[in-house]
């Protein structure tokens, strides 16, 4: 078979939420010299890439994603030349850096947005989506992602402004191409610092229906259909392509909360719009409420699971790459949400670990899934930070609720559950900072941390060293075909993984019961060999075995 070698096929991509890293200054908030400080570390976890949350200049509505200025580092993080030392270190190590893109939306506070909102007539209005109301309300019912109408009324020219998501974050003009041409501009300006790639925020939404339709009022986020995925997104993620990243060696990968497997064909490759893989959300969402929302409860399964895994797995095969992650700074703790974060701890996070690792497309980590960090035991509103979370609160408050109410599902929902500090050891604030952090520590970091991870020979961390070694020496792992075994089993998750005569058989126990698996008779085999497992196990034979609560394994067949 042969194989479009990529190192960011290869790679194994380390996610880093700098507010939430580590502190070098002692005051609360993380910043780049203490990213900096941790090189070592990720250099001996054997990562290959850093993606980057944004950094730059931004008064923090949604914690730097409501960017001020593209071309400036937000104070509280650090300087130009913090950056760039970062960049160097990195480097220094064989390890990539790919920054945050967000360019759907800047802040209200971006010099753009400010001469926009000066006049009708200003050289900027079209910068952004301006529209007169309708029938004294906005001009029509799309809602943002936090919650409350897309739109806000400015009373300096009357007019409403569309943002997505906080009405601090107003949505770029993208069908003006001078908004595009500064946007390419910024990136050419960043490519040349060195960076290595891009993470791509909301890419699918920057393009909206003409005319701007209501939605349907009883979808999950009134509105999506008219700005997911809209009517000129190829042609602007296409000339993107070919204006900043045609023939650079670089790394790109575009979030796009509405694209499924057929719209992600389209985006990928030089066939298509140029991206080298995108996060879909199809997995990440099936435990939504029948409306859609993150903050109703559904409830999902494994077969469910499977199926959305696999559809992705097969038919992108040979027209796209995909990207294989569980969790990121907008999402619950994986190891709570898809795992057991209690007695099953340690075994359901190095399960969880050995699916993202044997998966075909590139491998995500985002800080703390290494030493297995859960979610949040949040008692009171003062402790949520997350822009989302609070409005839901508040939202609930204005029907009557309390937050007992509604503190089960912030404790499943809450973005914060990832956003709280890395614990790097048993001390008061974690090892994260000296002084009193910007968000609370959680309390389990007495005994989950990373000093005590490093310790341990069989802890989290050395088994996510071993596995990153192991992709790394094993190219099926990477590259080869994947095939769905045992597609209704309401426990099992097994496939194969195979590249010319090389062939991997995964097996993950998803529960804390002990089934047994049973290799189907169509898959013959010489010899076997363990590769990894998170279990001693005393024999070499796959055919037939009881699994123990959240075990994982891997087979070498011959």
């Amino acid at each position: 078979m042969d194989v479009e070698r990529e190192w960011w096929k290869e790679a194994t991509v380390y996610q880093i939420y700098p507010r939430s890293f580590r502190d070098s200054d002692g005051d609360g908030v993380g910043d780049i010299p203490g990213i900096t400080e941790k090189a070592d570390y990720l250099d001996e976890l054997g990562v290959d890439v850093v993606w980057l949350n944004p950094v730059y200049e931004s008064p923090n509505a949604d914690n730097g994603y409501d960017i001020s200025d593209y071309r400036s580092i937000m104070d509280e993080f650090g300087t130009m030349d913090d950056w760039e030392r970062l960049l160097a270190a990195l480097h220094d190590r064989d390890i990539r850096l790919i920054m945050d893109l967000v360019v759907n939306h800047t802040s209200d506070e971006h010099e753009w947005f400010r001469k926009s909102r000066e006049s009708k007539d200003s050289d900027y209005r079209d910068y952004y989506i301006w529209r007169e109301g309708e029938d004294g309300g906005p001009p029509n019912n799309w809602e943002g992602a936090f919650g409350g109408s897309a739109w806000t009324y400015d009373e300096r020219t009357g007019e409403y402004y569309l943002h997505l998501f906080d009405e601090k974050q107003p949505d770029l003009n993208w069908d003006n191409p001078e908004v595009r041409q500064r946007v390419y501009d910024m990136m050419e300006w960043w490519l040349e610092k060195g960076i290595d790639g891009f993470r791509m925020d909301v890419i699918d939404l920057v393009s909206k229906a003409e005319g701007l339709p209501d939605g349907d009022p009883d979808s999950g986020w009134v509105g999506n259909e008219h700005f997911m995925g809209g009517p000129h997104v190829h042609d602007y993620i296409r000339e993107m392509y070919e204006e900043v990243l045609q023939g650079r060696d670089v790394m790109t990968v575009g979030e796009m909360p509405g694209a499924t497997v057929d719209e992600a064909k389209q985006y990928l490759g030089p066939d298509g719009d140029g991206l080298n893989m995108i996060f879909h959300f199809e997995h990440v969402t099936l435990d939504y409420g029948e409306d859609g929302s993150r903050w109703t409860m559904g409830e999902w399964s494994l077969p469910e699971f499977k199926r959305v895994f696999t559809k992705w797995q097969t038919e992108l095969e040979g027209e796209g790459w995909n990207s294989a992650y569980l969790g990121n700074h907008d999402w619950p703790r994986m190891v709570s949400r898809f795992g057991d974060d209690g007695v099953y701890r340690i075994e359901s996070a190095k399960m969880l670990a050995t699916m993202l690792f044997t998966l075909r497309g590139t491998t995500y980590v985002y800080q703390g899934d290494e030493i297995g960090m859960t979610n949040y035991p949040f008692e009171s509103v003062e402790e949520v930070r997350d822009v989302s979370a609070r409005n839901f609160v508040e939202r609930k408050r204005s029907e009557g609720y309390d937050f007992d109410d509604v503190k089960d599902v912030v404790r499943h929902r809450s973005r914060d559950n990832a956003r709280t500090p890395m614990q790097w050891s048993d001390e008061q604030y974690a090892g994260f900072t000296d002084g009193e952090p910007w968000i609370p520590v959680n309390p389990d970091h007495e005994t989950v941390n990373v000093d005590e991870a490093m310790a341990n020979e069989e802890s989290i961390w050395h088994y996510y060293r071993n596995l990153i070694d192991l992709r790394h020496e094993n190219d099926v792992l990477v590259y080869g075909e994947y095939d769905l075994l045992l597609e209704e089993d309401p426990d099992v998750y097994a496939y194969l993984r195979t590249l010319d005569d090389e062939r991997a058989l995964v097996v993950l126990n998803f529960t804390e019961s002990t089934p047994t698996f049973t290799l189907p008779m169509d898959v013959t085999y010489d010899e076997a060999e363990l590769m990894v497992g998170n279990y001693a196990v005393a024999g070499h034979d796959p055919r037939s075995f009881e699994l123990r609560p959240y075990e994982a394994r891997v087979y070498r067949l011959t």
